[in-house]
């Protein structure tokens, strides 16, 4: 009765907030609660700003009487109900997606097709936690065709958690990788996590769309009676990869043009052939599709390209973990076009009992590579040290780093920079 009191008042607002600093007149304000934090101290300022509804789980901070202030036992627990109530009102396609690499850009690609037919919501930016899935779900419009909807995970038993929420009827997995390994409990868990979402979509007789290509995830194809693949000849839609020098160009099906996306290395061809094959699958005209990926122009730090007087920079400085590290490594040692080569790697997180002998493999990798110039910065990037080249530089702090970039006026480079998100690697670029 509480969800379905909530909801009602959802329908008549405009929409959800968890930060006073973004109230929007007439929001429902969700005062949640952190290690670090306790937004129930907010709720009367969220009242202030516009908000119609205070949602608190602490009764000192509801003013007895009022009825702006909505007390429940969870605030978290409530949003979590809420929003998979407003779920259960829609009655379309739930695309639902987590893999180890690539979600944000497989959801874009997938958005940008999608919505050449139908009116689609996705994810915005990286909503895609236990905060973020319920805050997407909520943002839906009632005329909606389908939703893309993002998820990601810390530890096992997070995808579960999402897909007991969010419910999709499809789903995909970009890749599974070494992410995360500290909360996962190693490369195992990573396994049996990311496959929560195919396990929902088996036990509900959902759609799954799987990479025939992927070892791993082919072998999950024989668990469902009729899963649809991509992107080999004779799956449901073959997509054929011409090559990442350094943008992926393709093939598809029946046809002989070649198309160059704005896509960097070959890592993505699997993004853009999964969007392709689920754009197929949804009746999405082909040509229109495949205009829809080669407008796609990623610009948020995920192989974005930056051109620097006579040099061209590949930011990477989104995330990283030991897979999207390798295969970013060795697609940049493929590339062509400019006279020298560098690369600056920064520390990998979340990576527990793994972070030293990951971070090592680094210098093993770049080993294999003869760059001009390789820069390590970061507190756990010095193991790679001990493996790479004699010629690698190490820089334990940002600030002895970019005067070095800053003096050294570089021309004429290829340029990689790829770290976790806490190493803010997207700083350097200005002193290159």
């Amino acid at each position: 009765m509480e969800i379905e009191k909530l909801y009602k008042l959802y329908q008549s607002s405009t929409g959800v907030s968890t930060d006073t600093r973004n109230i929007k007149e007439g929001n429902i304000f969700f005062a949640l609660k952190g290690p670090n934090f306790n937004a129930n101290a907010f709720a009367t300022k969220a009242l202030e700003t516009g908000a119609m509804l205070a949602v608190v789980d602490e009764e000192e901070h509801a003013i007895t009487g009022d009825d702006r202030y909505f007390l429940v036992e969870d605030v978290l627990s409530t949003l979590q109900k809420l929003a998979n109530y407003r779920r259960k009102q829609l009655s379309i396609p739930i695309i639902g997606l987590t893999g180890s690499n690539g979600k944000t850009t497989s959801k874009e690609l997938l958005h940008a097709i999608l919505k050449q037919k139908y009116k689609t919501s996705a994810t915005v930016g990286n909503l895609n936690n236990h905060i973020g899935v319920p805050l997407t779900l909520l943002a839906i419009p009632d005329d909606t065709d389908m939703a893309i909807i993002e998820m990601g995970a810390n530890k096992q038993g997070d995808i579960k958690e999402l897909c007991d929420i969010a419910e999709p009827t499809h789903g995909f997995i970009t890749n599974i990788g070494k992410a995360h390994l500290e909360g996962m409990g190693g490369p195992e868990g990573v396994l049996k996590t990311k496959t929560e979402l195919f396990q929902h979509l088996r036990e509900n007789k959902g759609t799954v769309f799987i990479n025939s290509q992927d070892p791993i995830l082919s072998n999950m194809a024989k668990r469902f009676e009729n899963p649809v693949l991509y992107p080999a000849k004779g799956d449901f839609c073959e997509v054929i990869f011409k090559g990442a020098n350094p943008f992926v160009e393709f093939k598809v099906e029946g046809a002989e043009e070649v198309h160059r996306s704005q896509l960097i290395g070959a890592y993505n061809f699997g993004n853009i052939a999964n969007a392709l094959c689920i754009g197929k699958y949804f009746d999405v005209a082909m040509d229109k599709a495949v205009s829809a990926v080669k407008s796609y122009n990623p610009s948020n730090m995920r192989s974005q390209l930056v051109e620097k007087r006579s040099n061209l920079i590949i930011l990477d400085a989104y995330n990283a973990n030991p897979s999207s590290m390798e295969v970013a490594i060795d697609t940049f040692g493929k590339m062509t076009g400019k006279k020298h080569k560098m690369v600056i790697l920064g520390d990998m997180y979340e990576l527990g009992e793994s972070t030293v002998e990951e971070h090592k493999k680094l210098g093993e990798i770049v080993s294999q590579y003869n760059f001009d110039k390789i820069c390590f910065t970061g507190k756990y990037v010095q193991a790679a040290l001990e493996s790479a080249p004699m010629r690698a530089l190490y820089f334990p702090d940002p600030f002895s780093f970019r005067n070095w970039l800053q003096d050294s006026r570089f021309e004429d480079h290829l340029i990689l920079i790829k770290g976790s998100r806490g190493m803010k690697l997207e700083g350097l670029v200005d002193f290159i």
